[in-house]
């Protein structure tokens, strides 16, 4: 049975089919022809019912009317002996049923496996195959805010196969324009890639990510300040709630009840209030305010006394 970690890597082809061919043209610099629209397509590549060879999947694309190039993607997470000899069939038999130019794109997070699926693979005294081969050193990275919002499924993988870098504050650079870039998306999208990022990061990684003083970190978009301030536009209150949640674990680890309480329980208003000290909050008392606070706030203006806005947001006394 495949395993979470290959399925993983799919999910993200499968959710947008077009990052193969990107891949393969933007970093394996091969030539694709034009194409209107990438499909995920049946991953059956037999053309005898004795013996199926199915692949982990097959995107195909699309001009207007038919199919112009095959993708057969394969995620490699572990030696197997029997790959070379498959392959050549899936590209053979996907070539046959769509009758036009196919590659494969094998996928590894191993760079003894890259090393092993690149080497050419000789079918006979004139005929040789060989894949492409994404191994961790191919993966492109992504730590710029505007690349990740284009491309956010590049953007986890990027966080998937560099979290774990010597280098603990690149990671955590990746991890957040990833992160960022899924914010945007749907909540079920929004929620798996969260989740994969921070999976994917070292301890090191996870350690600097918790302990990071955004304070001393300036945010790279306008787009991701709007998004920490207001939340996701959706309209209700239960949406900023989740954002919210998130980014606060995201800064400060796992909440506690009473913390989660408080977000689930906040208005519109305060959660806007809460993603604007999220810019600049030490710690998670300071992040969320304090009720109490806010209510010696309202009786010092029944008394005339008034507050700046600086004082509004941070949650500080009034003057007169």
């Amino acid at each position: 049975m495949p395993s979470r970690k290959h399925e993983c890597h799919l999910l993200l082809f499968q959710n947008q089919p077009g990052l193969a061919a990107r891949l393969i043209r933007d970093v394996m610099g091969a030539e694709l022809p034009p194409y209107a629209e990438a499909r995920v397509a049946s991953a059956a590549l037999s053309n005898i019912k004795v013996t199926e060879y199915r692949a982990d999947m097959v995107i195909e694309m699309w001009n207007r009317t038919r199919p112009v190039y095959g993708i057969v993607v394969e995620v490699q997470l572990r030696r197997d002996i029997d790959k070379p000899f498959v392959w050549p069939a899936y590209v053979a038999n996907l070539r046959v049923r769509l009758r036009c130019p196919v590659s494969l794109l094998v996928i590894t997070p191993s760079r003894a496996l890259a090393r092993e699926a690149s080497e050419r693979v000789q079918i006979d005294a004139v005929n040789s195959f060989r894949p492409y081969v994404l191994g961790p050193s191919a993966v492109p990275i992504v730590s710029d805010d505007a690349v990740a919002l284009e491309n956010p499924e590049l953007a986890v993988l990027s966080a998937m196969v560099h979290g774990r870098s010597a280098n603990a504050q690149r990671a955590v650079e990746i991890a957040i324009a990833a992160q960022k870039a899924s914010l945007r998306l749907d909540a079920d999208r929004s929620s798996i890639y969260c989740d994969l990022i921070e999976l994917s990061l070292s301890k090191a990684a996870r350690s600097a990510l918790k302990n990071m003083d955004a304070r001393t970190y300036v945010f790279k978009s306008d787009t991701a300040r709007h998004y920490i301030a207001v939340g996701k536009s959706q309209g209700e209150a239960q949406g900023r709630a989740s954002l919210i949640l998130r980014l606060l674990t995201c800064r400060f680890g796992e909440l506690n009840t009473k913390a989660t309480a408080r977000v689930q329980c906040a208005s519109i208003k305060e959660l806007e209030a809460m993603g604007e000290r999220l810019l600049t909050a030490a710690t998670l008392r300071e992040a969320l305010g304090s009720r109490a606070a806010k209510r010696k706030r309202a009786a010092k203006k029944s008394r005339g006394l008034r507050c700046s806005p600086k004082e509004e947001s941070r949650g500080r006394g009034c003057r007169r």
